[in-house]
C-alpha cells in the first residue's frame, strides 16, 4: 500500500465506523441564499479542499471536484465527505462530483434541533438549488442510501439516477430492543471494537491499532447530539421507507457487502431488492458495510457503469 493510500486510509477509517444505521439481528446486540466562499486547505492528504455555502441560514461544507453530469456523494451516520476518500478521483474523471458534510456532522454547522432524514431531503435540495443544480444522480451509503431514497420519492425532478450502497431505512423489527441503538455513539473501545467487526469484513481496516484513533475521533467530531436526535427520530418511527420505494421511478443500482454485520444482506439487502424488482443489484464478496473504501475499485467501476448508462 501506498504512502499517500495508507494516509488517506488513516484519515478516513474512524469516519466510517458510524456511517451506518444498523438493525437488529435479534435481542441486545445492534447488527444492525447561497454565497461560495473558499474554505481552508484539505488537511487529509489526498483529499480535494472542500468548499463552502450557506443552507437554510447553516453553513455546509462540501467537496466539489470534476465536471459533466451532477453526482452527489452523500455519506451515513456519524460520516463526513471523507468517507468517498477512495472515489473522488475515479468519478471525477467522467463528472462533477459533489459530497457535503450534511448538516450536523463533519465540519458543517451543528444546530441543535429535532434531526430526522427528511431534514436532511430538505437541507439537499436547498443545497443544490443554491449551486444551481437542476438535476443530479445521488449515491448514497448506509444512512446516506436512506437520504437519497427519501428525496428521490419527495423530490422526484431532481433526481436523474440513485445508487444504494448497503442502505438503511427500514422500520426495526417489532421485536427490536431500541435501547440498543445507544451503540452507534460509542464512547468505550469496547464499543468501538464491536463496530469495527460488523462494519469491516477487511481485518487491516479493524486492527487493534486503529482503535484508539477512531475513538478519539469520534470524541472530536463534535455530532453525539446529532446521532442521537436521529435515534430518537426512529424511536418514533418517522421517514422509513416500509412499503414506499414501488414509488421510486428513476433507474436504481444496489450495491451491497456480502459481510456486511449492520445492515444486512439477507434482511436490508434483499428487501430493497424486493421492493425494488427492477434495480440492478451488485454483491460485493469478502466486504463489509462500506464497500467505497473496501471494495473501491469495483466500487467506482459499477457506480461508472451503471451513471454512464
Amino acid at each position: 500500500m501506498s504512502r499517500h493510500r495508507r494516509a488517506a486510509l488513516s484519515s478516513a477509517l474512524a469516519l466510517f465506523i458510524l456511517s451506518t444505521l444498523a438493525h437488529a439481528q435479534g435481542r441486545a446486540d445492534v447488527r444492525r441564499s447561497v454565497a461560495l466562499t473558499p474554505a481552508p486547505a484539505a488537511t487529509q492528504a489526498g483529499l480535494p479542499a472542500p468548499k463552502e455555502t450557506v443552507v437554510f441560514g447553516q453553513r455546509i461544507q462540501y467537496v466539489d471536484v470534476g465536471s459533466g453530469p451532477v453526482v452527489v456523494l452523500l455519506h451515513g451516520l456519524g460520516g463526513n465527505s471523507t468517507n468517498w476518500a477512495f472515489n473522488f478521483a475515479a468519478l471525477s474523471q467522467k463528472f462533477r462530483v459533489i459530497a457535503p458534510d450534511q448538516i450536523g456532522f463533519g465540519r458543517s454547522d451543528k444546530p441543535l434541533i429535532n434531526y430526522r432524514v427528511q431534514t436532511y431531503a430538505d437541507f439537499l435540495d436547498k443545497f443544490l438549488e443554491g449551486l444551481n443544480v437542476e438535476r443530479a444522480s445521488l449515491v448514497g451509503n448506509s444512512m446516506g442510501g436512506w437520504i437519497a431514497a427519501l428525496y428521490a420519492l419527495k423530490y422526484p425532478k431532481r433526481v436523474e439516477r440513485i445508487v444504494l450502497a448497503d442502505a438503511a431505512g427500514f422500520a426495526p423489527p417489532k421485536d427490536f430492543d431500541l435501547s440498543t441503538l445507544s451503540g452507534l455513539n460509542p464512547s468505550t473501545r469496547e464499543q468501538v471494537r464491536y463496530l469495527m467487526n460488523l462494519v469491516f469484513f477487511n481485518p487491516a481496516f479493524k486492527a487493534d491499532a486503529n482503535v484508539d484513533a477512531t475513538l478519539a475521533a469520534r470524541i472530536a467530531a463534535g455530532d453525539g447530539y446529532t446521532i442521537q436526535s436521529l435515534v430518537e427520530s426512529i424511536y418514533r418511527n418517522e421517514d422509513m421507507l416500509d412499503g414506499k420505494l414501488a414509488g421510486v421511478k428513476q433507474p436504481v443500482l444496489i450495491l451491497w457487502g456480502r459481510e456486511d454485520g449492520l445492515t444486512p444482506l439477507a434482511r436490508e439487502g434483499e428487501k430493497f431488492k424486493k421492493e425494488m424488482p427492477s434495480a440492478q443489484f451488485v454483491v460485493f464478496d469478502n466486504c463489509g458495510h462500506v464497500p467505497q473504501a473496501e471494495k473501491a475499485a469495483e466500487f467506482n467501476a459499477a457506480v461508472l457503469k451503471f451513471l454512464s448508462q
